[in-house]
């Protein structure tokens, strides 16, 4: 096979992979697989540069940052909707709608309302020529180089079962998933960087980046659901519409809908409403839309608006109260975290008198004081946040707020790193930091003893029984039975759940330590590692830690300094001292690669590095990205780079793609 056709047909594998991920949500390979065939379109499109395609999904992020945004005009307008407020105005919309029409039935399109960004995206003759933001709905902002990066958006039109037309305008909804908002959120107070006030501003933000790599960093999807212009085919109804625009590649929301007349309308509102906050992305309402395209023309539009589409608006998950007061919590890492006290409201049927305010950054950015009129928000279970002072209402007597130089809890001196936004304790022995590193180690994922919760941990402190977690396992149910609020039977089940957590794993062990940075998945790494081996953990260095693929500096500096802590060491041996164990790793894989830690470096001419690394964890073996004492062998490959000067300073065996096949066992061929 030639080379362009090995990329030709490299290309159609992998987009219909996409769309089997994107559009079916039915992948039928691992993602393993998937990035072995993008590595290997990557290396031919390298090596025959000559043969790249826009339409190729390495060629997604490949423009350079652009000095401002320009202007595109639609083709057609991107109209507003008007909206129904409420049941009774649902029922109007349509009595107006069969009256216009004179029919006893119309069929509607029902389907979530977004909330994100809303783009039209430009595809002529089936290659995605241009995308823009809606704007003002006659014109918005070219963001083509950031709009390609969105991997859910089709960079050529599926031609499998539709041909598609020579030109056409795709409407659709960009948005950030609720768990993807959150981790985004995490990342970027870690950076120091501000937090987005919601979904949709960090969809809208991410978006509005002059740079594409930016863009392609951030966890954005689409769901498309309209058209603009169309050359070359006709559609009798939205449903047909829908129906291709998957075809042709387009995600369209599983959620979408047909209902009929003003029962169709008000069940298809109160059942979505209902699911409203356990959906994975935020919806602000939903949309119903006439379904045939006749009765659309015969119906028109109001000056800004379609006449046959309208816009149902959920009840308001927003209020405004008032901050009673600024509060300070201290977590089990020393962070002092603002938390507003509020005059109780009820947003969405419950109850919120608690807001947190993230840091005070956060504060001084929103210009908050305590007695100030502000505007809440609740999505879901996500903790309530303050969206904006209301200025117009503030009191005279408002007073701003400073995180205190002194620990609200201990009395010491706060402090806040360089690069952090966070403010801490810094004493270890802060009464509240011990308490919250108790609950911690105690919790589900940690040693999981069930019976553990805020409330004892608190009382157990106050009586001095329990003043960090060894104490735990020096509980007896005599003394037990003797304290408020506990009975024989209480006394005996939490007894019991504290022997049963004695046997423990490695990773949960970890976990439950409260090392700053290290969560359930580094604490798995580092089980899989040291292969449960606590001793070899506590005396490794940092630059072994640096090696764990998946384990950076950062976290194997704060790791280090937790197992350089003398306190921390007579912790851990006290919980030995008093019956912990360990379980050791299974050894069912077990294998003559067993112990043998692998680094790769340079390019591999039969397969991906990803592939090789399968290969060994598969047969027992470890992978790692940098190189320490503990790697046996360096595999290099085309081109390597600074690690095999440092595999000859330590005198570690560098072997060819050859050597390590039969180091593997695997013949070639």
């Amino acid at each position: 096979m030639k080379e362009k056709e090995k990329i030709d047909n490299l290309i159609n594998i992998i987009n219909d992979h996409n769309y089997r991920y994107y559009v079916l949500n039915d992948p039928i390979i691992s993602d393993g697989e998937y990035d072995e065939l993008f590595q290997k379109l990557e290396s031919l499109e390298n090596k025959y540069p000559h043969y790249k395609q826009n339409r190729s999904p390495t060629q997604r992020v490949g423009s350079s940052p652009i000095t401002e945004f320009k202007s595109i005009g639609h083709k057609t307008p991107m109209l507003s909707l008007s909206n129904a407020m409420n049941i009774d105005e649902l029922t109007a919309f349509h009595n107006r709608t069969k009256k216009s029409l004179d029919k006893e039935s119309v069929t509607y399109i029902a389907e979530p309302k977004l909330d994100g960004l809303g783009v039209a995206l430009l595809y002529s003759n089936g290659s995605f020529l241009h995308g823009a933001t809606r704007g003002d709905g006659y014109k918005g902002e070219d963001i083509t180089h950031n709009l390609r990066t969105i991997s859910s958006i089709p960079l050529e039109l599926r031609n499998s079962e539709k041909k598609a037309p020579p030109l056409i305008e795709i409407r659709g909804e960009v948005f950030i998933e609720k768990n993807d908002f959150l981790n985004l959120n995490t990342s970027q107070e870690n950076k120091g960087k501000p937090l987005f006030a919601n979904p949709r501003n960090a969809a809208a933000g991410s978006l509005r980046q002059l740079d594409p790599k930016i863009t392609a960093s951030r966890p954005l999807s689409i769901f498309c659901y309209e058209i603009g212009i169309l050359e070359g085919e006709i559609f009798e109804d939205h449903l047909s519409l829908l129906k291709a625009l998957k075809m042709w590649g387009f995600p369209v929301s599983p959620l979408i809908k047909v209902v009929k007349n003003s029962n169709g309308l008000k069940t298809y509102q109160k059942e979505l409403e209902k699911k409203r906050n356990d959906l994975p992305y935020e919806i602000d309402g939903t949309v119903f839309k006439v379904n045939n395209y006749k009765d659309r023309n015969n119906l028109g539009f109001r000056s800004r608006s379609p006449r046959w589409a309208i816009a149902g608006k959920f009840k308001a998950q927003q209020a405004t109260t008032t901050i009673l007061e600024i509060d300070i919590q201290v977590g089990r890492t020393g962070a002092l975290t603002p938390v507003a006290k509020l005059n109780p409201v009820t947003v969405s049927g419950v109850t919120v008198s608690n807001a947190t305010l993230h840091n005070q950054d956060e504060i001084d950015r929103k210009g908050i004081c305590i007695g100030d009129t502000v505007l809440i928000e609740r999505s879901g279970d996500v903790i309530p946040k303050i969206i904006k002072v209301i200025i117009e209402k503030r009191a005279l007597d408002a007073k701003p707020f400073r995180i205190p130089q002194n620990c609200p809890v201990c009395d010491n001196q706060t402090f806040k790193f360089k690069g952090e936004v966070v403010w801490r304790c810094t004493n270890t022995l802060c009464p509240k930091q011990v308490k919250s590193r108790i609950e911690h180690f105690a919790s589900k994922m940690a040693l999981n003893i069930d019976g553990l919760g805020e409330k004892v941990v608190d009382q157990l402190f106050e009586e001095k029984m329990v003043c960090s977690i060894d104490g735990i396992f020096s509980l007896n149910q005599k003394t037990l039975e003797e304290l408020d609020r506990f009975g024989i039977k209480s006394a005996e089940n939490l007894i019991s759940s504290i022997n049963k957590s004695k046997k423990t794993s490695f990773a949960r062990f970890i976990y439950g330590l409260g090392i700053r940075n290290v969560g359930e998945h580094i604490a798995k790494l580092l089980e899989e590692h040291f292969k449960s081996n606590l001793e070899i953990f506590l005396t490794t260095t940092e630059e072994e830690l640096e090696s764990i693929e998946g384990v950076g500096p950062i976290v194997a500096l704060e790791i280090k300094k937790f197992c350089s802590n003398q306190l921390n060491l007579e912790i851990i041996q006290n919980c030995l001292d008093k019956g912990l164990f360990i379980e050791k790793r299974n050894p069912k894989n077990q294998t003559h690669l067993s112990d043998k830690t692998f680094v790769f470096s340079g390019s591999l001419k039969n397969f991906s590095r990803m592939k090789a690394k399968d290969m060994v964890t598969k047969r027992g073996g470890k992978t790692a990205a940098g190189i320490s004492k503990k790697t046996n062998y360096v595999v290099s490959g085309e081109k390597p780079g600074s690690k095999i000067r440092k595999a000859k300073e330590l005198n570690i065996p560098i072997i060819n793609e050859q050597e390590f096949l039969k180091i593997i066992n695997i013949d070639k061929n």
